[in-house]
């Protein structure tokens, strides 16, 4: 037994070592691969840098050309102005020369003084004397020449990207709170070449430090830009969550964070379908009426009754076991109590749940009643129950109902009911699950174990857990508990 022991111990060292090669030989296929593509990714970047160097180079010497241009256009018009004024000049001066050549004073005097004024003026305006003996602009290009000092010395410091550190997850600063988890972390060193960071998250039932078997596959919520981030609409269905933060830059992912877990613990519950009365189709977080239900039932009871006389031949015996335990367990409610519970007891705490009903729903009672209720009990008729009631039929109303007593809630129905129960409190609170404002709190003292309670007729309800119990119906609470005297006239110790 110890050599078989010893033989059974080698083989499986010897098919880890066979497993092992063949990673090792995958990782080196990986590694050429993988380098294949980085020199790819490194030709890319340079021949992008190349590219843009070569638009620059051609955008520049565009705007050189340019300014030539502009220069030369202006000496051009200066030179022409020149020319012009020269010889205008040099008219006036031969008509002035020729005057001024008349030897003869008889002849000198025959010239009319309107002639000689003529030509003083004319001599006196010429563009000559009022022209700019300065060019309009310079030869200098020194304005256009560039220094690339820095930027070589930024393609002299250019290396590979380095590996961005992991985030810390600041674990005092989280926060979990109205079916929403803040997460937020900082890097341990300042880092500019981060460009977003990756948030993952998985729910589990384990506290501490993630196991790897039997766990959720983590979630992923990329490209967050801020240190922070708040995932919300969140059903706590599981008692922690698991999570992890990872940076990255525009070229590589650093490594994950130290993996953080906080408790998102919630009243979860599903409808008990064992529990309902026959006219309801009862399913996790729905319950349905349904008229036929009960007829059915007793259609099937008695085949299964004329069954045990002996077996039927088209009948298989599976079948008939599923029949028998089907109907064995679906008389916890009868009569006129068309009623479905929780399958979870509500012992201590604080917990909260929402229900929705359909818009064609005529008449439902929702609350909490304990496992003692009878079987043709209906809710908030007993002491063992506490409910609010709505009906539709012809006008609708509105109530809160314990031990066959009603008070009037003169308040619009909302199409969506939140309850708050606080067990070692006393206290079953209903709220609008949207504007969280308070319908009606019943005040006693829970001497059993609770559990949720639906009844229905006509209709049918969703019900939502998984939930917190949101802020805003705390606060309400508190604030409540400061007022001296009763706010309900059902209050009642149980």
């Amino acid at each position: 037994e110890t050599l078989q022991r010893i033989v059974s111990t080698l083989a499986n060292k010897t098919d880890e070592i066979h497993n092992f090669i063949d990673m090792l030989k995958h990782t080196i296929t990986n590694v050429q691969v993988n380098s294949s593509n980085a020199i790819s990714e490194l030709a890319e970047e340079f021949d992008g840098l190349y590219s843009i160097l070569d638009e620059m180079k051609g955008s520049m010497a565009n705007t050189i050309q340019q300014e030539e241009a502009r220069k030369i256009q202006a000496l051009q018009d200066q030179l022409s102005q020149c020319s012009n004024a020269l010889e205008s000049s040099e008219e006036l001066l031969e008509l002035a020369t020729q005057s001024l050549d008349i030897k003869d004073p008889v002849e000198f005097l025959k010239v009319e003084t309107t002639e000689w004024m003529c030509i003083r003026q004319i001599v006196t305006i010429a563009s000559a004397f009022h022209i700019s003996l300065k060019p309009k602009v310079s030869d200098s290009m020194t304005h256009l020449m560039v220094d690339f000092t820095q930027e070589r010395r930024m393609l002299h410091a250019v290396k590979f990207l380095p590996v961005p550190k992991a985030p810390e997850i600041d674990l005092a600063a989280c926060l979990v709170a109205d079916n929403c988890i803040t997460v937020s972390w900082r890097m341990p060193e300042e880092d500019s070449r981060i460009d977003h960071f990756v948030l993952e998250y998985r729910k589990t039932n384990f506290d501490g430090l993630p196991r790897v078997k039997h766990e959720e596959p983590w979630e992923l919520i990329d490209y967050i830009k801020t240190t922070g981030y708040t995932l919300s609409g969140l059903i706590f269905d599981t008692k922690y969550m698991n999570l992890r933060v990872q940076a990255c830059n525009k070229a590589v992912a650093g490594e994950y964070s130290d993996p953080v877990t906080l408790e998102t613990k919630a009243f979860v519950f599903r409808l008990d379908s064992t529990s309902s009365h026959l006219n309801l189709r009862v399913e996790d977080a729905y319950v349905e009426w349904d008229a036929a239900g009960g007829k059915g039932q007793e259609k099937l009871k008695g085949k299964e009754n004329r069954s045990r006389s002996g077996p039927s031949p088209k009948r298989t015996p599976v079948n008939a076991k599923s029949s028998t335990k089907t109907t064995g367990t679906r008389d916890r409610f009868t009569g006129e109590s068309y009623t479905v519970l929780g399958d979870t007891t509500i012992e201590s705490g604080q917990h909260y749940w929402e229900v929705r009903a359909q818009k064609d729903c005529k008449s439902y009672s929702i609350g909490v009643a304990y496992e003692s209720l009878g079987k043709f009990d209906q809710l908030g008729k007993t002491k063992s129950s506490w409910c609010i009631h709505v009906n539709n039929w012809l006008q609708t109303t509105f109530s809160a109902k314990h031990n066959n007593k009603t008070k009037t809630l003169d308040k619009p129905v909302p199409d969506r009911l939140g309850i708050y129960c606080d067990f070692d409190g006393g206290q079953l609170a209903f709220c609008n699950a949207n504007s969280k404002k308070r319908l009606h709190t019943f005040r006693t003292k829970f001497t059993q174990p609770l559990l949720p309670a639906f009844m229905i007729w006509c209709g049918g309800l969703t019900v939502s857990t998984g939930l917190q119990v949101p802020s805003a119906v705390l606060t309400l609470q508190k604030s409540e508990n400061g007022l001296s005297g009763s706010t309900s006239s059902l209050n009642s110790i149980a």
